[in-house]
């Protein structure tokens, strides 16, 4: 189970708060609340139960806490007390959160309240207690030497942590007996120093000192914010049990080690979308989701937010569905219960029933079984197939702790590894895994990955790279596929130069490896959980850059670059490296036009114009075909189009029952194909929506839907982006526009002994 954390945030408000220093353009407590509000949005992302906290308004124009009747306690609210904090209490936390008009209020006092609001919620139970107070330490400190000792005494009875944080430090020698207190790096020194301020400095850093707390600036702080913080979770054992060699049961001499198993690391997976979403409003004033609505049985899916708007449960919804040419788009629906059950073999699905799935389930008892070991040398690494588990010994068992240790060092002597046969629990699968030996300075332990079994396995021949083999066996060492020894030789040199292990610096200015595998973050991970946090207090404003840790190393330092260059201009020399062309726009667009050897001109030889303004319905295909070549721009092509396209119609129109169907969509197969080759699909798309129109209103000649039938059956769809890079259509649209609702009409005709149903175009 996780630790219990309850957090109470002092946040100065006061009118000092809306200044602005060191030329940033926002206010002190906006600079403040971006560390505050990161840490709030961080414990509310855990979404645990147990990760409590609360908050605090320091100098606020009104006063609202337990101790209000007494003086000191004055212009001290309470913005929320601890809980579980949700999104509309962070939403109504930034509406409460501004910048007063008053300039009183004791950050001594409200100390005090944090601490009282903390025993009360946690009582004797066991909490992490915390208090942050983030103040610019203008205001009055009601410093009684008493008062602040029994503040100290309470603080450390209880076990809880202070941190004290300002947006800037005012460092005065006079008072402090010099700057030593915080790093000079983060405060600031001015000419005209704020006497009180420093004072109030003073007694804040003695408080934090005199309990084992922290005083520090924002401006560090806020830096910080940038790094990701490793999240410490309690380790869950995965195996309890015996790790045995030989069966116990029969032979005396079997081994027999009470262990346990602990992932050692794990897949942190980023966020995944929320189980909600926002109502979508429809101009008859309607609501709907923007995903599938699931009631809670009452029919009730609206959940209120703080600003009234609704949210909406979000549930998948499963269909199946079988290939089925005689249905509507080619597909039908079918229910869960008709469906067969299969596993996945290779490339095969193979069906098993319920009754045969029992007999080959295996019954196996929770153990784990050492069944042979292997050398260090025969091992490949790419065989491992999760992530690492740790094995040690029952914690309260020294007997057991002997015996794990003398099989870890046998092992690590021998420089050999135990192949061992895992069943985590009773009736699971049982896998085989690595153990392999660990042995550090403060503990020992077998550490274990998952292995293959020998079906798993496949095995693939591919060609060799340092040589080309003919089909009659002879060896080639050169050749256009293979480097030269120059090439390697200069390719050699570049990696030298753009060698990453010693280019970085350490703290003693020592050459040191570039890029730690500690200092590396997943950016799609933290990315994601800083947008998510941004959003939910910023939810208006655009999410801000990424934090230069995430980024620093997506590109090579450009000093790397740079006295590499040479070597690479040397590698794309030797290499003969050209520049790709451009990708050409059409197939026929810009061709060459094919000349006859005698190099006469045969068009004007024969006298014929090739620039053809109109088509005729007697030649369509070759005349449709001689436009486009000639046309100049696509206004050209679509002209042609366009005049091809009424000579189908006209052709649908006139056509008696369907004796012109098969020359239409022959010239509307051309076009397709030509529209395509030029990367014009927007020009067929359009003709086939039309063509869809005006079949369904009937104006080509009265009911044509048979027509369409014979469209779809001759796959003449729109282009979709999959079919054409250029197309703005998607599978999903075209696959919509080509269904024709109202196509087939459903006949029953019904005998004295039968009934008969059949689906009709008519």
């Amino acid at each position: 189970m996780a630790e219990k954390e309850a957090t109470v945030y002092i946040v100065d408000v006061g009118a000092s708060m809306g200044e602005k220093h060191h030329g940033r353009g926002e206010t002190d407590l906006d600079f403040a609340m971006t560390y505050v509000w990161d840490k709030i949005t961080s414990t509310v992302a855990l979404d645990r139960k147990t990760a409590t906290l609360g908050v605090i308004g320091l100098r606020t124009d009104a006063t609202a806490n337990e101790l209000d009747g007494e003086e000191s306690f004055q212009h001290i609210s309470v913005l929320q007390e601890i809980s579980n904090i949700l999104l509309p209490d962070l939403k109504q936390l930034r509406r409460n959160i501004t910048v007063s008009s008053t300039s009183s209020g004791d950050a001594i006092s409200a100390i005090v309240i944090a601490i009282q609001m903390i025993t009360k919620y946690c009582k004797k139970l066991k909490y992490k207690r915390k208090i942050v107070l983030v103040t610019d330490a203008r205001g009055t400190l009601d410093a009684d030497p008493a008062s602040v000792s029994e503040i100290t005494k309470k603080i450390t009875q209880d076990d809880m942590e202070l941190f004290i944080m300002t947006p800037l430090l005012i460092i005065d020698s006079r008072i402090t007996g010099g700057p030593d207190f915080d790093d000079l790096d983060y405060g600031f020194k001015e000419e005209d120093k704020d006497v009180q301020k420093a004072q109030n400095e003073q007694t804040l850093k003695e408080l934090a000192d005199s309990c084992n707390g922290i005083f520090g600036t924002l401006q560090q702080a806020v830096e910080e914010l940038g790094v990701p913080r490793l999240k410490s979770t309690r380790p869950v054992p995965s195996y309890k049990g015996q790790l045995t060699l030989g069966d116990p049961d029969a032979y005396d001499s079997a081994m027999c080690i009470d262990v346990e198993r602990y992932p050692r690391t794990m897949i942190r997976r980023p966020l995944t979308a929320s189980r909600y979403v926002q109502r979508l409003e429809h101009a008859n004033g309607s609501v709907q989701s923007s995903g599938t609505v699931a009631g809670d049985g009452d029919g009730d899916t609206n959940i209120p937010d703080a600003d009234g708007n609704d949210l909406t449960n979000v549930t998948n919804s499963r269909a199946y569905q079988v290939l089925d040419e005689s249905a509507p788009g080619g597909k039908r629906d079918v229910d869960r219960d008709d469906l067969a059950k299969g596993y996945e073999y290779g490339r095969t699905a193979v069906h098993i029933n319920e009754t045969d799935e029992g007999i080959t389930k295996l019954e196996a008892k929770a153990a784990l079984e050492i069944v042979g070991f292997i050398p260090w040398a025969n091992y490949d690494r790419f065989m491992s197939m999760s992530v690492s588990n740790i094995l040690i010994a029952q914690k309260t068992n020294s007997k057991a702790i002997m015996a794990l240790s003398s099989l870890i060092h046998a092992l690590f002597e021998l420089e050999s590894y135990a192949v061992a046969r895992l069943v985590s629990k009773t009736d699971r699968a049982p896998v085989i895994v690595l153990l392999a030996p660990s042995i550090e300075v403060d503990y020992e332990c077998l550490l274990d990955v998952q292995i293959p079994f020998t079906e798993d396995v496949r095995s693939y021949k591919f060609p060799p790279l340092d040589r080309v083999i003919t089909v009659s066996g002879k060896v080639i060492k050169e050749h256009r596929n293979l480097p030269s020894d120059a090439l390697t030789a200069a390719m050699s040199k570049y990696v030298d130069q753009m060698d990453l292990s010693t280019f970085g610096k350490d703290d003693e200015g020592k050459p040191s490896e570039y890029m730690p595998l500690i200092d590396t973050f997943s950016p799609v991970l933290h990315r994601i959980d800083q947008a998510v946090r941004w959003k939910a207090v910023h939810p208006t404003e655009p999410v801000p850059p990424p934090y230069e840790i995430l980024t620093r190393y997506s590109q090579p330092p450009e000093a790397l670059v740079s006295q590499s260059k040479k070597y690479l201009e040397k590698v794309a020399t030797i290499a003969d490296v050209k520049k790709v062309p451009p990708k050409v726009q059409g197939r026929r667009r810009n061709r060459n036009e094919v000349k006859p050897l005698s190099g006469l001109n045969v068009e004007a030889l024969l006298g014929t114009d090739k620039k053809k303004k109109r088509l005729t319905s007697q030649n369509t295909i070759p005349e449709f075909r001689q436009m486009i070549d000639v046309a100049e721009s696509v206004e050209g092509m679509r002209d042609a189009a366009t005049q091809l396209g009424n000579i189908i119609e006209t052709r649908i129109k006139d056509s008696f029952g369907d004796i012109a169907y098969a020359r239409a969509l022959g010239e509307i197969t051309v076009l397709r194909e030509e529209m395509v080759d030029l990367e014009e699909p927007a020009i067929y798309n359009d003709f086939a929506r039309s063509l869809k129109r005006k079949l369904l209103s009937e104006e080509l000649g009265g009911n044509r839907k048979e027509f369409w039938w014979e469209f779809r059956k001759n796959k003449l769809g729109l282009v979709d982006n999959k079919t054409s890079e250029s197309s703005d259509v998607t599978e999903d649209d075209a696959k919509a526009v080509s269904v024709l609702r109202n196509l087939f009409y459903l006949i029953q005709v019904t005998s004295s002994d039968r009934s008969y149903q059949f689906w009709s175009l008519n």
